[in-house]
């Protein structure tokens, strides 16, 4: 198992979820993922199952109907995993505040291991947060 643990750490695959939010932070996760930014030379590849993923990054303050499906994603990323919470929206509702479809904070809901404040935040930021979730994958 420490072998595998070690190649998670060099080649972390996320998996970008977005709970319901303006999709301004989902434009500056796919900006991310671009050659202008080239986050494949740093092993960060982006998957589309839940069971292939290390990393999940969550975007969009959380709504009544995402929470359960962010759920069910949550529990279908193999341990170790961990959550990275985009932009104001997940931290703390944003302008979202208050809204009757809106049930809260990512945090509330599952454990996050990193935040990357903004709104939107830049690419760089989201791969600062990316690059501070890989050491946490050695749990």
């Amino acid at each position: 198992m420490g072998l595998l643990n070690y190649f998670r750490q060099k080649s972390p695959w996320i998996l970008h979820y977005n709970t319901g939010a303006c999709n301004g932070c989902d434009i500056e996760v796919v900006a991310t993922l671009t050659p202008r930014y080239d986050v494949e030379r740093l092993g960060i590849v982006r998957k589309g199952s839940p069971r292939h993923a290390d990393i999940l990054l969550v975007t969009g303050a959380i709504t009544r109907q995402s929470k359960d499906r962010l759920l069910r994603i949550y529990e279908q990323i193999p341990e170790p995993k961990v959550v990275v919470a985009v932009g104001n929206c997940p931290i703390s509702n944003c302008v979202f505040n208050g809204c009757y479809n809106v049930v809260g904070p990512l945090d509330k809901h599952v454990p996050v291991d990193v935040y990357v404040p903004g709104c939107p935040p830049i690419p760089e930021a989201i791969i600062d947060g990316v690059l501070k979730a890989i050491p946490r994958l050695k749990r």
